[in-house]
């Protein structure tokens, strides 16, 4: 689930509406603005025409340019596009561990809460993963009971440490025809990958660790 609070006026009613889904008119950048180019190192690695320094995220690797609809109040606006996610969003709430519902710190006293679907990700494996950004104290419940994945039943992670894994992203590689996309797949690149080099990332992935699962009725008040 990830929203920003609707006005009274909202036509959404009630419902939260995303901070980091994606919104109606915004579109992602064509396949022309890429190209090969050579990196720090000197080897090939795959770039931007017009590359800016906030194209690369804190590990080097290359983000998937998307327009953004920013209202007067500086958050976006538009109709959602439930179930698409916008990068550079994302990979701000996830870089700086902000809230994925009001993009406001999610850090409390007591860790930060990541929340999962039933069954998503099971506590007892070795690994725990997730694309998902936390969320703050104030929205958990909200998120937990209005996100169709969430179901009201969320596996709630009160987590001490989250480190940054990789990216969730697509690959790219010359061909006969020039630069050309590879199949994506959910599967995330860990950094330091060599498969990174040709990699536009979409969704950053934090590793879950020194964490207790808990469940909403747990959480204390905001």
């Amino acid at each position: 689930m990830t929203a920003h609070p609707t006005s009274p006026s909202s036509p959404i009613l009630s419902r939260l509406v995303p901070y980091i889904t994606s919104r109606e008119g915004e579109h992602p950048d064509l396949l022309l603005s890429l190209r090969g180019t050579h990196g720090p190192d000197g080897h090939l690695q795959l770039g931007y025409w017009d590359e800016l320094r906030e194209d690369r995220d804190l590990r080097g690797v290359l983000w998937g340019r998307c327009s953004q609809t920013i209202g007067a109040d500086g958050l976006p606006s538009g109709r959602p596009q439930w179930r698409m996610v916008h990068p550079s969003r994302q990979r701000e709430c996830m870089e700086q561990l902000r809230c994925q519902v009001c993009a406001q710190s999610a850090r409390t006293r007591h860790g930060i809460i990541f929340l999962a679907g039933p069954g998503e990700m099971q506590p007892e494996q070795a690994v725990v993963r997730t694309a998902q950004p936390p969320v703050c104290l104030k929205h958990a419940r909200p998120a937990a009971e209005q996100c169709p994945h969430l179901d009201g039943r969320p596996t709630v992670f009160l987590v001490q440490s989250a480190p940054l894994y990789g990216v969730i992203g697509t690959p790219y590689q010359y061909g006969n025809g020039g630069l050309q996309a590879l199949p994506a797949t959910d599967e995330a690149l860990p950094y330091g990958h060599p498969g990174l080099r040709w990699y536009l990332a979409s969704q950053m992935v934090r590793r879950l660790r020194a964490y207790t699962v808990i469940t909403l009725d747990d959480l204390p008040d905001p």
